[in-house]
């Protein structure tokens, strides 16, 4: 079994040691196993549970979301309905606000063409 310091874990997922720690105070990540020095040691699950972490996160879930997900999840499979259901949510938030950026980009570019066109204009 793989083990990591909390210097690798940090490195090997991008996230801070304090966010770790903090994760882990909060119940995000379950409670990490300690040497007998009291040194932490993930193992391979705490690394695909930070990766999910990092990307619900990222994409705007807020740590209470995040926490209801994971008490869902160490419920176990009979939980599994309303899990796929917040991720369905979720996925949808995500895709309403990639459509309101490409809008918005569209627009930029829209405005962009014009003020190229109205310089292009002014040095004729």
């Amino acid at each position: 079994m793989i083990q990591y310091t909390t210097k690798e874990i940090s490195e090997l997922t991008d996230l801070p040691i304090p966010t770790l720690r903090y994760y882990e105070q909060i119940g995000l990540l379950d409670p990490v196993e300690r040497l007998d020095n009291g040194h932490r040691r993930y193992g391979e699950r705490d690394v695909l549970r930070i990766n999910f972490l990092k990307r619900v996160r990222a994409t705007g879930m807020s740590i209470a979301e995040m926490q209801y997900y994971v008490s869902l999840y160490r419920q176990g499979d009979a939980t599994l309905v309303e899990r796929r259901q917040i991720l369905e949510t979720h996925r949808q938030t995500i895709l309403d606000e990639i459509e309101t950026l490409q809008d918005t980009v569209s627009f930029l570019e829209m405005k962009i063409t014009r003020y190229t066109h109205d310089e292009k204009e002014l040095t004729k």
